[in-house]
């Protein structure tokens, strides 16, 4: 066969005529070459494809030089059994025998986890390539005859082994014993027409308009944007320029502190789901083992009966035994307090402000008493929203007043103002007074109207006076409402709306907020399915899945580091550290498989194991990243959310 290298390549170009049972071969050789730069910058080691538009399996595929030069050329060295199909294949290697470098190349029949191995002749392993998740078609890898330790091997037979989708396939290769030392360029998948014209083998090519992809490789430096280019003609000896986006590092400060976290939770309100959640439901939404989302946090409402008040008692108990923190709510005081005499709208009696504070001790006294302990009472649920539900209205001239003056006789830490919207005209107030101030434990509020359907939260929910202040903020109540056509629901239960819950959560802590807490956990639309609307009941849904992408991972006393949130297009960062870990939760609202490098800064990490939620996939451990001198390449599945935990 004859050999080519990465510098001269010629695409064969002819038109195969069947008539009669006999055929005729008229033939035009084609030289396509051409430069690939991102953001001005020379790609050394991307994958160009050009793919023949009248065929789509006629693919010609090259590698970039240092330069950023590819050149597509001889297809007349590869015999036609060694085509690669629309099935998953791994071709023999190029060129066979080698001694500087040779190319494999695999196709994908679906999108995957991809991993390439090299062993010996003894099975011992010589050099590992975890490709990551990658989508169907041609991929390929260079390997240069060095094992992982980066030193040269022995001449020898080796054995290279494709492993995705659970299957495996296996090929032998010589190193170093009559080999030549061209350069290598990944070879592109034959045609079912090839034929044989004497000694050498051509391949038909039914047109001259091609579809151009350019990809990474495990070796591609800088990375870049993977892009099409679609109708580029190639009607003659062709040298192309393509300027694509360069793939900017996303920057991790571990010596950049920003928030502490307290945690992520959920409600268990009886007042209006008198069955709450079960034990299983409880040990289901707290607990931190695979499977389990990892909550730290559990809002309750304070029953405007003191009767009523030891309800809660058995799940406080049980949440404080798994180490998580309980806030506690009203949604109104006992009607006799009220402006009204009633549970629903009004206002507390400025006569009875001290007697609400006592109603809300009475409350913490009683779970402490049966061993179910308060972290922090609240003053009120929304009280800037009209309900025909139990609800109270205040402004902000009332709750500084009450903090002022009342909120020491509460006897517990004591929250605010826990607004529907997250607005800061009700605790602006508040915080100017410095008196007043020194009885808020944190600002809570809620986030309804300010977000948008794919999650994304307005930045109208930053609060730059509470933390001037010293405050912390929770965000303590939301339902992601993502819409969905009826008959199924109002509220998008399927990936979307858990992609939209992840973008959710990851905004809010961007905005620097402390804690996240989700409204009732066990429904159809939260992190717990009731057996509606497709639901499982007991059983964690996608929402509470991508949730616990966080919860699990990211404990209270973890700060918050400085990063780089959207380093490229659809895709959002977040990290934090903590026990000596650090964790980055990475979300990829692309479509496709998307690479993000990652650059830490004063770190010593040296390895991450990243879990990963996909519309098909539940927090799955995937094998380990090493970090080299500081930075790795986040491999990131289309539509997901990844964790990375430092080993």
């Amino acid at each position: 066969m004859k050999s080519f290298d990465k510098k001269s390549v010629l695409v064969m170009a002819a038109l195969l005529i069947i008539a009669g049972g006999s055929s005729c071969v008229y033939g035009q050789q084609y030289t396509v070459s051409g430069t690939i730069t991102a953001s001005g910058t020379p790609v050394q080691d991307a994958l160009v494809t050009f793919v023949d538009n009248s065929n789509a399996s006629l693919t010609y595929s090259a590698l970039t030089n240092s330069t950023g030069t590819f050149n597509l050329g001889s297809i007349t060295a590869i015999e036609a059994k060694s085509q690669l199909h629309r099935t998953f294949q791994l071709a023999q290697n190029y060129p066979n025998p080698f001694s500087s470098g040779t190319a494999i190349s695999y196709n994908l029949e679906k999108n995957s986890d991809v991993k390439v191995t090299i062993y010996d002749v003894l099975g011992r392993v010589v050099r590992d390539y975890t490709m990551g998740y990658q989508g169907t078609g041609v991929h390929g890898i260079i390997w240069n005859g060095r094992n992982n330790l980066g030193e040269k091997v022995t001449p020898g037979v080796y054995f290279y082994r494709l492993q995705a989708n659970g299957k495996a396939i296996v090929k032998k290769m010589v190193y170093g014993i009559g080999s030549s030392n061209g350069n290598v360029s990944l070879t592109g998948t034959l045609p079912s027409q090839a034929f044989k014209s004497g000694s050498q083998e051509e391949v038909a090519v039914q047109g001259e308009n091609f579809t151009v992809n350019i990809t990474n490789t495990d070796s591609t430096s800088p990375l870049m944007v993977p892009t099409s280019f679609s109708s580029i003609t190639v009607m003659s000896d062709t040298t192309f320029g393509f300027s694509l986006v360069k793939l900017n590092p996303a920057t991790v400060n571990s010596d950049s502190l920003m928030q502490v976290i307290e945690g992520f939770g959920c409600a268990n309100v009886l007042i209006f789901y008198p069955a709450g959640m079960t034990t299983a439901e409880l040990n289901t939404a707290f607990d931190t083992t695979a499977g389990d989302i990892g909550l730290t946090i559990m809002r309750v409402s304070i029953p405007s009966d003191s009767t009523q008040f030891s309800q809660d008692v058995p799940s406080v108990k049980l949440a404080d035994a798994l180490g998580v923190k309980v806030i506690a709510t009203p949604w109104t005081p006992p009607a006799w307090m009220k402006t009204n005499d009633n549970t629903s709208g009004g206002s507390l009696d400025t006569n009875d402000y001290g007697a609400f504070a006592s109603y809300l001790k009475s409350f913490g006294d009683t779970m402490s008493t049966n061993g179910a302990p308060v972290y922090a009472i609240s003053v009120q649920n929304e009280p800037n929203f009209k309900a025909s539900y139990q609800s109270c209205l205040w402004n902000g001239t009332q709750f500084l007043n009450f903090m002022k003056n009342n909120a020491p006789e509460v006897g517990y830490p004591v929250f605010m103002p826990e607004t529907d919207d997250f607005s800061h005209a009700l605790s602006d107030s508040t915080l100017n007074d410095s008196v007043a101030a020194a009885h808020v434990a944190f600002i809570g509020g809620h986030i309804y109207g300010d977000v948008a359907a794919n999650g994304t939260v307005s930045s109208s929910v930053q609060y730059p006076l509470a933390l001037q202040k010293g405050k912390q903020l929770w965000m303590t109540e939301y339902l992601i409402d993502t819409p969905n056509p009826p008959p199924i629901s109002s509220i998008d239960t399927g990936w979307t709306g858990a992609m939209a819950s992840a973008k959710c959560i990851s905004d809010v802590m961007n905005f620097n907020m402390s804690a996240f807490v989700w409204w009732q956990a066990n429904r159809y639309y939260s992190l717990i399915g009731d057996g509606s609307y497709g639901t499982v009941n007991g059983q964690v849904t996608k929402k509470g899945y991508v949730t616990s992408q966080f919860a699990r991972f990211i404990r209270p006393g973890y700060h918050r580091i400085y990063t780089s949130y959207s380093p490229q297009q659809n895709v959002y960062l977040t990290a934090y550290e903590g026990n000596g870990e650090t964790v980055l939760v990475i979300l990829n609202m692309n479509s496709n498989p998307t690479l993000q490098p990652i650059t830490l800064m004063n770190s010593n990490v040296t390895t991450f194991t990243p879990y990963v939620t996909t519309d098909y996939q539940n927090c799955q451990q995937q094998s380990s990243v090493t970090v080299s001198n500081g930075k790795f390449t986040a491999t990131l599945a289309p539509s997901s959310i990844t964790t990375y935990v430092s080993n």
